[in-house]
């Protein structure tokens, strides 16, 4: 049995023990040699652009889900054994405890699982950023990283130029006749 039947569940933990719990079960994985029932282990993040005390801006990576970490696993009575016993989690989320996988819709909207995007603008291009915290800002593309889907752009952002780091999902191409009507 592969990893190809496995499927995506929710692991609670206490607060501000997501990274320790995430890097606890990929210590478990190695010295159990567990790699063909649990695949991949993330903290989905997001980045905010936060205000700090002295009124300047910084963007900040936050996690989208608190007290969450999700893992890509085939379930057992083992796996739940060795996990709901990993310091830092209180159980799986779903029905009395047990765990319940993800539908492939939920995985699709929380954004564990990237679809390959094709894009249009290349190093140079101009791009405005369409979501997340810097959402209407515009620069150019600095460089591209295809195997991420990352971008780097050059914003101007509090009157300072700042390369900034985003999903290829997250920026589209201005194009030369958008800026004539500008």
């Amino acid at each position: 049995m592969g990893l190809e039947e496995a499927k995506w569940y929710v692991i609670h933990t206490y607060s501000g023990y997501e990274t320790m719990v995430k890097d606890s079960l990929e210590k478990l994985i190695e010295n159990n040699n567990l790699q063909d029932k649990i695949g991949e282990i993330q903290i989905p993040t997001e980045e905010t652009l936060e205000e700090k005390a002295n009124g300047k801006k910084k963007v900040v990576e936050r996690k989208k889900f608190p007290c969450y970490v999700f893992v890509k696993m085939i379930y057992t009575n083992e796996i739940w054994y060795l996990v709901t016993n990993t310091r830092g989690v209180t159980g799986f989320v779903g029905p009395q405890g047990r765990p319940m996988p993800l539908s492939d819709d939920e995985v699709m909207r929380i954004g564990l699982v990237k679809v390959a995007v094709n894009v249009d603008f290349e190093v140079g291009d101009d791009v405005q950023i369409v979501s997340g915290a810097l959402e209407s800002f515009t620069g150019k593309v600095v460089s591209l990283n295809r195997s991420q889907q990352k971008v780097m752009v050059n914003v101007l952002m509090f009157g300072r130029s700042t390369d900034v780091e985003v999903d290829f999902v997250q920026v589209k191409k201005i194009n030369a006749e958008d800026n004539a009507q500008a």
